[in-house]
């Protein structure tokens, strides 16, 4: 037997099975992150009665929310509340029982999670889900990798042009890393969440959705995640943001929506000073208030 030679392949093609590879679409100066051609103002996503059930446990109850194009909204509420639960329908993880899904007016069904990608959802999961033992512009491509020729089954990645169009995108996301050649491992939190989010980005999404994307940072890792927000915003992006951090939704978030046992209990623009916002939206969290009339208030009618 000769000797075996050992090619780069992408991910996705193990054994001699093919997935078809994405074709990427780089982010440009001309082109921005997304959306650009839609008016501000205008509904991105839009979920209707949404309702989703784990055996006798109903995780949502009839949960309506609308994004806005170029719209930062903050998704808050105690654990168990049903904020993970409603992104994951979202993002094509759950399919719910009941409720219509739509994308810029148009009525959709996510069966998976690529189906949502495909659309344009993108979702920031809270472990950052990197590959640390690869370098940041191999975890900005993973699973869509660019290819510079395929031969039969195997595929051979173009790294060359990753690594390129991978500072292309954090030189325009203002990301401070060295290189794009550097391992995953060798960064530090806040630099982590920031290359999961240029992922996110890098491929045309209308939506991204970050799932505390603030969560075990120190103070200045914080700043430049909520920094890094503000610019998605600039550049025209409409983001989801879950977080229990109450001061970060406030900095960074036009609207806020509360969730509690599966009811949406407020849906109001985020206003008014810190202290007074913070100790509103915590009588919403703790059912202090119950003022908001729609799925809750009806229930709450009923059982009385």
């Amino acid at each position: 037997m000769g000797r075996s030679v050992t090619i780069p392949v992408c991910p996705l093609w193990i054994r001699g099975f093919v997935t078809a590879p994405i074709t990427p679409i780089f982010l440009t100066a001309e082109k921005g992150i997304s959306m650009n051609s839609v008016a501000v103002g205008t509904a991105v996503v839009e979920l209707r009665n949404i309702n989703k059930s784990f055996g006798a446990v109903q995780a949502l109850r009839g949960v309506d929310l609308v994004l806005r194009h170029n719209e930062v909204l903050g998704l808050v509420g105690d654990n168990a509340a049903g904020k993970s639960t409603l992104m994951k329908v979202l993002s094509g993880a759950y399919i719910p029982e009941e409720g219509d899904i739509f994308i810029e007016g148009k009525k959709t069904h996510f069966a998976s999670p690529m189906d949502a990608r495909r659309q344009g959802i993108e979702m920031v999961y809270q472990d950052f889900a990197l590959a640390n033992n690869l370098d940041v512009a191999a975890n900005v491509f993973l699973g869509r990798e660019a290819v510079r020729t395929q031969l039969g089954p195997i595929a051979v990645m173009d790294n060359r042009r990753m690594e390129v169009e991978a500072q292309k995108l954090l030189n325009r996301l203002k990301i401070d890393i060295s290189s794009v050649r550097l391992k995953v491992e060798r960064l530090s939190g806040g630099q982590r969440q920031a290359v999961a989010i240029a992922r996110a980005t890098a491929f045309d999404a209308k939506v991204i959705i970050m799932d505390e994307p603030t969560a075990a940072l120190s103070v200045a890792a914080i700043g430049k995640v909520l920094d890094l927000v503000r610019e998605l915003k600039a550049l025209g992006s409409s983001i989801i943001i879950i977080s229990h951090r109450l001061e970060d939704i406030y900095r960074v978030s036009d609207r806020m929506i509360v969730l509690r046992h599966g009811l949406k209990v407020s849906d109001t623009p985020v206003e008014g000073d810190i202290h007074e916002f913070r100790e509103r939206v915590v009588a919403y969290i703790v059912g202090a208030r119950d003022d908001f009339g729609g799925r809750a208030a009806a229930d709450k009618r009923q059982e009385a």
